[in-house]
């Protein structure tokens, strides 16, 4: 049996700047973290004792007599993709709802294709595993989806992604003290919505507006540098939470499906309070929402949003990672028989 463990992403700037469609002509950015809320992945062998092949637990269950006929598409997509013929059983567990703006689809296909590799005894590397999973859920799945998630949650930690024309990816740890790391840590809060969205959709009208957006995006993709330099520098954070505002405001204006009324309504009233800046996390449309802002105003923006549940978390470091190691299953004691 092997589990696994994928971190969820926050991602900070440069979102929209990682979808191929943008950078292959103009190259992209992102600055991204990961937290302590994960995506778990328990996979073994499944011994042939039973009325039906695979058996696929998430939200529901399935029983499936052949990859073919199993419903969830990630499942399949992954199977067929590193030759898995044999009866399978994949549990998922999630820390967080799906679809709310943290990389959940992506940590899912990350996770699973490490727990599988671990079954078949292979150790691929974090970008191996990264790029595996842009290529199901780009090639495979055929979803509108960037190139940001599958690299953070497989990589974690405080990171700069560039997404060159070439179609390379280069990964930077942005190496700060654990001083300003605090500090990152005291100034962001993370806020549900209450609103769930399926992102494909939303970045589908994204995809086709990126030439009237170059403006936007181009200064999004500046907004990386900028931060970096707030972040590695010794003045506060009042920068770092303003820019996180500009850039909210440009996201707003990349689609009209990006924000709603009611969000809209959520984010002043935060700003009101006390915030520096803030945005919705993911492609829009609801989900997760983060903050900047001075630990003396999460009293009054607690206030403020007393309605929504407010998420508690820590940054991780770690990326997606085999927790638990027992190849002894049946299939390998069967090929070991005479």
């Amino acid at each position: 049996m092997i589990i696994t463990r994928t971190p969820f992403r926050m991602s900070y700037f440069g979102g929209g700047t990682d979808y191929p469609a943008w950078y292959r002509e103009h190259g992209g950015a992102v600055l991204a973290t990961t937290i302590d809320k994960y995506c778990y992945i328990t996979c073994r062998y499944l011994p042939p004792f039973f009325d039906y092949k695979s058996r696929i637990l998430y939200s529901k269950v399935e029983l499936a007599n052949s990859n073919e006929q199993i419903e969830h598409p990630a499942v399949r997509g992954v199977l067929a993709q590193m030759g898995i013929k044999e009866g399978i059983e994949i549990h998922h567990d999630g820390d967080l709802p799906a679809r709310t703006g943290l990389g959940s689809s992506s940590a899912f296909v990350v996770g699973l294709l490490n727990a599988l590799s671990a079954l078949k005894n292979a150790m691929p590397t974090k970008m191996e595993l990264a790029k595996a999973a842009i290529h199901i859920e780009q090639n495979v799945l055929r979803e509108n989806v960037g190139c940001q998630d599958q690299v953070i949650t497989a990589f974690g930690g405080l990171q700069r992604i560039d997404f060159e024309k070439t179609g390379d990816i280069r990964v930077t740890p942005i190496v700060v003290s654990r001083e300003r790391l605090e500090e990152l840590q005291s100034h962001t809060l993370l806020y549900f919505t209450g609103f769930s969205r399926i992102a494909s959709e939303i970045v589908k009208e994204q995809l086709r507006r990126i030439p009237d957006k170059t403006r936007e995006l181009s200064r999004m993709r500046e907004m990386v540098d900028e931060s970096i330099d707030i972040l590695l520098g010794k003045s506060g954070l009042e920068g770092f939470g303003r820019l996180l505002d500009e850039s909210w405001s440009l996201k707003r204006g990349l689609s009209s499906k990006v924000s709603l009324p009611a969000i809209d309504e959520i984010y002043e009233a935060a700003k009101s309070a006390g915030a520096l800046g803030g945005k919705l996390i993911g492609a829009g449309g609801g989900g997760f929402m983060i903050l900047i802002a001075p630990p003396r105003t999460h009293a009054r923006i607690h206030e403020k949003l007393k309605k929504l549940l407010r998420i508690p978390f820590r940054f991780d470091n770690e990326g997606s990672r085999v927790i638990y190691y027992q190849p002894n299953s049946y299939r390998a004691q069967t090929d070991a028989a005479p």
